[in-house]
């Protein structure tokens, strides 16, 4: 099978594609990572990977190696992590996802809050807005922030409730005027997430009213920072978080539009992969998560 060591950079380079990246994941030298997957190619007596001076990729033996021993890694791991558990020593990686705007805000604190308790237990953490699969990308946790969650195929704890509001900056509005119904939206431009509609459409509710109002869009974007500060810069108005815009409405650099309309409610969700059972520290970590922001930081 290979050493052991040995078989887990592998399934890192594997994973990340790149022997320098992989490095960097596991906390070790370019070299040491290339001396590790050459060994294990020769236990094994099979070559595992293509190399060329742009891109690493998997031979047919090594893609068929590493789906077999991945599983069988994970498993090890869980069980030893289990039997410390059992000795009440939370131990073990905790992979995690999350949004980039969410992430920065809130996972410094939540994370070196937990670890605090929890010594033993290391976090990795990967913050992006694109959207990844759990599974097959190897992550124990994944933060949302989407509508309430239906998939029953999936493994999901919802956290709280994320209030958006409409927002526009003070010189915008004094240019282009503040809308004073959802139908004056329609003369507006909009900065919005979705980047292949040609228009944002915003279903908003007042007193169990509900109207869908369209704007024209001039910009999108897939990170709600950047919308943040296109909007402050005057592009337009956007629907956003209130944990990201926030700071800014304190400033006076935006202002709520709107605000007695609101639009449907979304929730912080946390997304599992299929497990049988939850590893303890991701349950522990999931519930100091939840104390933190609904308790210490509510969005």
């Amino acid at each position: 099978m290979g050493d052991l060591s040995d078989i887990r950079v592998f399934l890192a380079v594997a994973q990340q594609r790149s022997f320098t990246a992989a490095a960097r994941q596991l906390s070790m030298t370019a070299p040491t990572v290339t001396r590790a997957v050459s060994a294990l190619e020769q236990s094994l007596g099979v070559q595992l990977l293509l190399r060329t001076t742009r891109q690493v990729s998997l031979t047919s033996a090594g893609a068929v190696y590493a789906a077999r021993v991945e599983p069988l890694i994970r498993q090890f791991d869980q069980v030893r992590d289990d039997l410390r558990e059992e000795q009440g020593d939370l131990a073990g990686l905790i992979r995690i996802n999350a949004p980039l705007s969410l992430g920065q805000q809130l996972l410094p604190d939540i994370v070196s809050g937990f670890r605090a308790e929890h010594p033993q237990v290391s976090v990795s953490l990967t913050l992006t807005d694109r959207f990844i699969d759990i599974v097959s990308e190897h992550f124990d946790i994944a933060l949302r922030v989407s509508e309430a969650p239906r998939d029953r195929s999936t493994i999901w704890r919802k956290v709280c409730r994320v209030r958006r509001i409409l927002v526009a900056s003070p010189g915008y509005l004094a240019i282009f005027g503040t809308p004073g119904t959802p139908d004056d939206l329609s003369r507006h431009a909009c900065i919005a997430y979705e980047e292949e509609a040609i228009s944002e459409t915003w279903e908003l509710t007042n007193n169990g009213r509900t109207r869908k109002a369209s704007a024209g869009k001039v910009l999108a974007a897939n990170n709600g920072e950047l919308i943040a500060k296109l909007v402050e810069d005057g592009q337009g108005l956007a629907l956003l978080p209130h944990f990201i815009v926030g700071d800014a409405l304190a400033r006076g650099a935006l202002k709520q539009v709107l605000a007695d309309w609101e639009p449907p409610e979304l929730w912080l969700t946390l997304y599992y992969p299929p497990y049988e059972k939850l590893p303890m520290r991701v349950a522990r970590f999931s519930d100091f998560f939840e104390r933190y922001v609904t308790q210490t930081r509510p969005l």
